[in-house]
């Protein structure tokens, strides 16, 4: 009877509990907004325009292109790196537009979407401090971003490195400059934008050529949300289909902006994963 019982019992926790996961889309669409998390501090995916004052970049296109399909208004809220998946989990966000990469460690956590971007996480440093590439950093001061997968990435790259990290990227960059560290990571793209916004300063830095990895970027959905993740993906499926994909890489990284690049090297198409 006993054993009859905690069964039925468990059957209906079961039951519950997806039920629970299943109704995070039907309750984006009750309230009628979708929670976008970004960082805000990473141009140009997500960052505060001057003028504005307001959140713009690519993965804020992103965002709203999702709300979009789900007929809903997208909100954006700005989190750190090192909150990013924990602000998932406990709901405070629906969907993670955050430069977020795309790794097995990570997967046990949360789902995430089509790939979104594909970089590779590069060094900086000032010309004048001789480097001139990666395994020179053994046993200097390397400075990033906190919570994300830069730390890891150093620390496998040159073992003896020490690393300090910052809130954000924007304070790891200005700790380089103020030269609290040799190195600064971060992915290549941003590092471009970092150099960009110095002007004629910006002359006095270099990245160091070799790649500490390839990251493929992605948005994050909540574990098990079935449902929301194949809206996310239809809706960047149907970028891709559309052009709209290749037309937002231009607007944020093609020719005339602070990346100034030519080539998009992915499409809105594969799971592309990281170790």
């Amino acid at each position: 009877m006993q054993r009859r019982l905690f069964t039925a019992l468990l059957a209906a926790g079961l039951a519950f509990a997806g039920a629970a996961q299943a109704d995070q889309l039907a309750d984006i669409k009750q309230k009628g907004q979708l929670v976008v998390g970004v960082l805000g501090t990473d141009e140009p995916n997500s960052f505060l325009d001057p003028k504005t004052r307001e959140l713009v970049g690519y993965e804020v296109d992103l965002g709203n292109a999702v709300a979009k399909a789900l007929g809903v208004k997208a909100v954006f809220k700005q989190i750190a790196v090192a909150a990013r998946i924990p602000e998932l989990q406990q709901g405070h966000v629906d969907l993670l537009a955050a430069s977020l990469t795309h790794n097995k460690e990570r997967e046990a956590q949360i789902d995430f979407s089509l790939t979104t971007f594909v970089t590779g996480q590069k060094a900086m440093v000032k010309k004048s401090s001789g480097v001139k590439d990666v395994p020179e950093l053994a046993g200097k001061r390397v400075l990033t971003a906190k919570g994300g997968t830069q730390e890891p990435n150093i620390r496998k790259a040159v073992p003896t490195a020490e690393v300090v990290t910052y809130e954000n990227s924007q304070q790891a960059f200005l700790a380089l400059q103020q030269g609290k560290g040799v190195a600064y990571v971060n992915d290549e793209l941003s590092l471009l934008v970092d150099i960009a916004k110095l002007g004629p300063k910006g002359q006095e830095y270099m990245m160091l050529p070799t790649n500490l990895s390839i990251e493929p970027l992605a948005l994050g959905i909540k574990k098990g949300e079935a449902g929301l993740k194949a809206v996310v993906d239809d809706t960047l499926r149907a970028l891709e289909k559309s052009g709209d994909a290749e037309k937002l890489y231009m607007k944020w990284f093609g020719p005339g902006t602070k990346t100034n690049s030519n080539t998009r090297s992915f499409k809105f198409e594969t799971d592309k994963i990281t170790g």
